[in-house]
C-alpha cells in the first residue's frame, strides 16, 4: 500500500496541463498542484458524484486531458459510472481510484469486500480502454508517463494507506484552498469559457 500524497508528487510532473478533479485527495492536491487554476476541488459531493461529474467535463472538453482521483468508496455508490464512461470512450480521461479499503473520510468503517475487489478488473470488464493496479509506488513511477500519455479513457486502482477521520465533520480544519465556486470560475476563466 502507499502513501496518498506520495502517489500525488509522484503523479505532478507527469500532469502538464490536465485538469484535475482532485475529489477526495484534494486535502494533499492542493498543497502539491502548481497549476491551479486547472484544479477543480469540488469538497464533498454527494457521494458517487466525482465519476461522472469528471466524464462530463471530459466530453465538454474533448482536447483538454481529465484527470479524475477518485475513491473506491465513492465508486462503490455509483459503479454505473464505469460503463457509462466506457460507452462514452472519452479519449482524455485518465481515472485514478484511490483505494484505502475504507470509508476514511466517516470513520474507517470497511468497504464491503474491499479486499477481494478488483476495480481494475471491473472498469476493463466495462469497457474501459486500458485499466492498471498498483500497489507499491515504484511500479507507478515506472509507468505513470505511459499511462498519462495513453488514449482513454485510462482506468488506475491504487492501493493507499487509510487516512481516517473521526472528528465531525463540522469541526475538521477546511481542506479546499477555494470555494468550488471559485474553483469553476477559475477553470472557465483559464479556458476561456463565458457562459
Amino acid at each position: 500500500m502507499m502513501k496518498m500524497e506520495e502517489i500525488l508528487k509522484v503523479f505532478a510532473p507527469h500532469r502538464g496541463d490536465a485538469i484535475v478533479v482532485s475529489g477526495r485527495a484534494n486535502r494533499h492536491w492542493d498543497k502539491i498542484s502548481t497549476n491551479k487554476n486547472r484544479d477543480l476541488s469540488l469538497g464533498d459531493p454527494a457521494m458517487g458524484g466525482h465519476a461522472s461529474f469528471a466524464l462530463g467535463l471530459a466530453l465538454a472538453q474533448p482536447n483538454k486531458k481529465i484527470v479524475l482521483f477518485d475513491s473506491e468508496g465513492d465508486l462503490q455508490m455509483s459503479m454505473g459510472a464505469l460503463s457509462m464512461i466506457a460507452d462514452q470512450m472519452p479519449k482524455n480521461f485518465v481515472h485514478f481510484v484511490l483505494d484505502n479499503e475504507c470509508y476514511g473520510t466517516t470513520g474507517g468503517q470497511p468497504v464491503p469486500n474491499a479486499k477481494n475487489i478488483a476495480y481494475d478488473v471491473i472498469a476493463k470488464g466495462c469497457g474501459y480502454a486500458s485499466s492498471y493496479a498498483y500497489t507499491n509506488l515504484e511500479s507507478f513511477q515506472v509507468n505513470v508517463k505511459r499511462i498519462m500519455e495513453e488514449n482513454g479513457p485510462v482506468f488506475v486502482a491504487m492501493k493507499i494507506i487509510p487516512e481516517i477521520e473521526n472528528l465531525p465533520i463540522g469541526q475538521r480544519a477546511p481542506r479546499l484552498g477555494k470555494t468550488k465556486e471559485q474553483s469553476v470560475a477559475d477553470l472557465r476563466k483559464e479556458l476561456g469559457v463565458n457562459n
